[in-house]
């Protein structure tokens, strides 16, 4: 049964990937460079989730299985999502740097303490926890103060929706690592794998889909202030001339 959930990954992330792909259509040529980065989020889980759906990585540690594709997945494309952030806030690269790498230790000491076990395995992902914190302290503190002196307003709020986003359904992934055979085992190895392929598709997909939208309110709004600055300063030839 855990090969079905994987299956449907597979197809969330392929349908995912490929109604990005058309938006590139939507997003300006000095932009889609950085657009690519959300494009290539699901299109990473694409080759994870098929690889587990072919029953292909899974370790078991002797009290529980890892599926090692899985924290590989997450390992490459989870840092793509604050780099995304942080690019699209015009932060500095140092900032972006400490940003990503913090994200990486998140990833690296929760796939450290769900390959161990007993209290060295909470103390790793003690420590996961307190580099996902890190990354929260820079997404709502220097990552914002750049948002707010580079963006429009209408391009802050789009930012405050992707960093509210990321933030809030990344915090389950930590719950569920509790409660999961890598934690208190209250949750069963299908269970698990049915509600990380769901939240994996809705924060991979549902991102890109929520980043789309707002790149083309954002290009949108910024064609029309052009426009109405051109009508603004056109001649009114329909004028009268006073006497």
């Amino acid at each position: 049964m855990i090969e079905l959930w994987f299956t449907l990954g597979t197809i969330g992330m392929l349908a995912g990937t490929a109604i990005l792909a058309y938006g590139f259509r939507l997003v300006p040529a000095e932009r889609r460079t950085r657009y690519a980065v959300l494009v290539s989020i699901p299109g990473i889980a694409i080759f994870a989730y098929a690889i587990m759906a072919l029953g292909i990585g899974g370790f078991d540690t002797g009290t529980h299985t890892v599926w090692i594709p899985r924290y590989v997945d997450w390992l490459l494309t989870t840092p793509l999502n604050v780099l995304f952030l942080g690019l699209f806030a015009g932060a500095d690269r140092e900032t972006i740097g400490k940003l990503v790498g913090l994200q990486v230790l998140t990833i690296v000491f929760g796939f450290a303490g769900a390959l161990s076990g007993g209290l060295f395995a909470w103390g790793l992902f003690a420590l996961g926890a307190a580099a996902f914190a890190g990354v929260g302290y820079l997404l709502y503190g220097a990552i914002t103060d750049a948002a707010v002196d580079t963006l429009s307003e209408v391009g802050f709020g789009v930012y405050e929706t992707l960093r509210n986003f990321v933030v809030v359904l990344w915090g389950v992934y930590p719950v569920i690592w509790i409660v999961g055979q890598s934690g208190l085992g209250l949750m069963d190895l299908e269970t698990t794998a049915l509600v990380v392929a769901y939240l994996d598709v809705v924060t991979k997909v549902g991102f890109g889909l929520l980043a789309l939208s707002g790149e083309a309110i954002v290009e949108e709004l910024g064609t029309q202030v052009f426009e109405d600055e051109d009508a603004a300063m056109a001649p009114d030839h329909d004028a009268q001339p006073s006497d």
